[in-house]
């Protein structure tokens, strides 16, 4: 193999197909980035067996060939390196990789390119297509409330359901729930339902750039994986086997108290509470007040500990109902307010011991597209 390319466009390649690098494996290779020459492209691929990502760049192919080299040492090596062009040429006999760049020559040791695991290969034509902008902001709003506590694995993915012109995202962790709606430009004929790991949505909604307008999403039959397709980059992952908890029997469909406040002010609040209710269970108070004709309805936000003190806020809002007094996680409140894309924002509840359900709303989309529903905590006194 011989290949000139560069230097920026390496970089960013080793940046995309680094985070599927398995840190800690039985198997040297998967510590590696495969290197192969690709029809006049030069092709980075990287798994942990899991999840796999592969980058195409441009490159000038003199001789073609591929290796492994350390993904680490290499990634390093790549960021330092000043001169424009990287020049790269493999000995085969040795598996050495040497790199040149200006005034550097490095010699890296390299594993053969046989030892990596073979990536699946997919008919794209037979994906759903999808928007990149707005999957990338419906993973947003749905892949922070996947659990991290690997005694449910099912709880650690996101629940992907297509139906006709439908897609659905949906994601709990016991405590919180988040569902997000949107619209396909092209209905499909079949109905898909898969969990997927939410590391993997989250490595794609940033491996996604700007420049992409849309990506292709196939479920090969049997597999039991997702291949997403970008123009230069694709992401292979592993489904999560098991039944997803019917969530539609969480939302609450009626309220009895119902609150219409600004975003970024609800958002201030629960911020200036967090401090303070860290260090206390992470409990805030939300006091509910519909006031009257002559006294505006307000939402109080409160945040307390012992150790550092007491910090309160209110926030004017439009009240339905009557007056309510309920605690959450704070910090649950904070992550949903950071997604919420709307500059109003409603919470709804029917009393202090039943889940807040949160709501965007104005703008274009229905209220109904993004629900996020949270367990309350116990007031105490």
């Amino acid at each position: 193999m011989k290949v000139s390319v560069l230097q920026e466009n390496l970089a960013r390649g080793l940046s995309i197909v680094s985070r599927a690098v398995s840190p800690r494996s039985t198997l040297p290779v998967l510590a590696n980035v495969l290197i192969a020459t690709d029809e006049g492209r030069l092709r980075l691929s990287a798994t942990n067996l899991e999840l796999g990502i592969t980058c195409w760049i441009g490159a000038k192919i003199e001789e073609e060939g591929s290796t492994t080299v350390p993904a680490r040492t290499f990634n390093d090596l790549v960021s330092t390196l000043s001169d424009k062009q990287v020049d790269m040429l493999l000995n085969v006999r040795t598996q050495t990789l040497n790199v040149r760049s200006g005034a550097s020559n490095t010699d890296l040791k390299c594993i053969d390119a046989q030892e990596f695991p073979p990536m699946p290969v997919a008919d794209i034509a037979q994906g759903i297509p999808l928007n990149v902008a707005d999957l990338k902001e419906m993973i947003q709003q749905v892949v922070f409330a996947a659990s991290t506590d690997e005694a449910r694995p099912i709880l650690t993915g996101v629940l992907v359901t297509v139906d006709g012109n439908k897609i659905v995202l949906a994601a709990a962790d016991g405590f919180r729930l988040s569902v997000r709606k949107a619209d396909l430009s092209t209905p499909v004929q079949r109905s898909i339902s898969a969990v997927i790991p939410s590391r993997a949505l989250s490595e794609l909604a940033r491996v996604a750039s700007d420049g992409d307008q849309t990506l292709t999403m196939l479920l090969p039959p049997g597999r039991g994986q997702v291949i997403f397709r970008l123009k230069d980059v694709e992401l292979i992952s592993q489904l999560i086997e098991g039944s997803f908890p019917p969530y539609e029997q969480i939302i609450p469909h009626r309220f009895e108290t119902r609150a219409v406040l600004s975003t970024n002010q609800f958002l201030k609040a629960c911020k200036q509470a967090e401090i303070f209710a860290r260090e206390g269970s992470h409990i805030a108070r939300i006091n509910v007040k519909a006031g009257g004709e002559l006294q505006p309805g307000t939402v109080e936000v409160s945040g307390q500990s012992d150790e550092t003190g007491y910090n309160q806020n209110v926030v004017d809002a439009s009240i339905e109902g009557h007056d309510l007094l309920i605690a959450f996680n704070v910090r649950y409140l904070r992550e949903v307010l950071d997604v919420v894309k709307t500059p109003n924002v409603a919470l709804e509840t029917t009393g202090e011991t039943s889940p807040g359900v949160v709501r965007q709303v104005g703008g274009e989309a229905s209220e109904n597209d993004f629900v996020h529903v949270i367990m309350p905590m116990h007031l105490g006194n």
